[in-house]
Order: C-alpha cells, then sequence, then structure tokens
C-alpha cells in the first residue's frame, strides 16, 4: 500500500469514528458541543448549537494565542492556550457548559491539551 492509500485510509477511519461519536453526543443552545479538528501544524475548536444548526464561536492556533502553558512546548503548548482562548471567548458569550466532541481523535497530546486549556479555563465538560 502506498503512502496515498494509507493516507486515505486513515482520513476515512478517522470519520467514520467521528460520526459513531457525533451520533450519540448532541450540542445545544445552552451546553453546545466542542468540535476539535486537528491538522498537521494547527489545531482548531467550535462550540456548535446542533439543534440550530449553528456555530457560536471557534479559535485557532493560527490566531498564535499568547500566555504560560506551563511545561508544555511546542504544538501541544499553542494547543492548551488555545483551549483557554476558547474558554475566555465562551465565557463572555454565556456558555459555562460544554460536551466535548474530540473528532475521532484519540483524547491524547494535542487534543488532550486542548481540553485541559479549556477546563483550567472555566468551562465545564
Amino acid at each position: 500500500m502506498d503512502i496515498r492509500g494509507r493516507t486515505k485510509r486513515r482520513h476515512r477511519l478517522r470519520t467514520r469514528r467521528h460520526a459513531r461519536i457525533k451520533k450519540k453526543i448532541r450540542g445545544t443552545a445552552v451546553r453546545p458541543r466542542l468540535v476539535v479538528f486537528r491538522s498537521l501544524r494547527h489545531l482548531e475548536g467550535q462550540l456548535v448549537d446542533d439543534d440550530r444548526g449553528v456555530t457560536l464561536l471557534g479559535v485557532s492556533t493560527l490566531a498564535g494565542p499568547d500566555g504560560d502553558a506551563g511545561e508544555r512546548s511546542g504544538k501541544v503548548a499553542d494547543a492548551y492556550l488555545a483551549g483557554r482562548m476558547l474558554a475566555e471567548k465562551a465565557a463572555a458569550a454565556d456558555v459555562g457548559e460544554i460536551v466535548f466532541d474530540r473528532g475521532g481523535y484519540p483524547y491524547h497530546g494535542r487534543v488532550r491539551a486542548f481540553a485541559e486549556g479549556a477546563r483550567d479555563g472555566g468551562l465545564r465538560f
């Protein structure tokens, strides 16, 4: 199997995992779904109200978040700070509780750091 075939297969399996997860969880206006998207360089998070089909707000590591990420470094630190930034925006939008959707990615590394940053910022999962 060549590299392109392996990449396509991995992507297809991830989208299937995400579909299974998405079937079981649902975001509302009171408790939106926090969706994570991970690329090779960046990480994005969006709060989605599934009842209305609307994205409430979103953040990305493209924005270059600033702050102290503790012992974390590199992309993991950026993900943590993006999670903190999302929590601040959510607090301003009067959202305190969310449902976490890891997007089919393993709860490890950048995805976990993003979730920890959101928790440390004040969001309840």
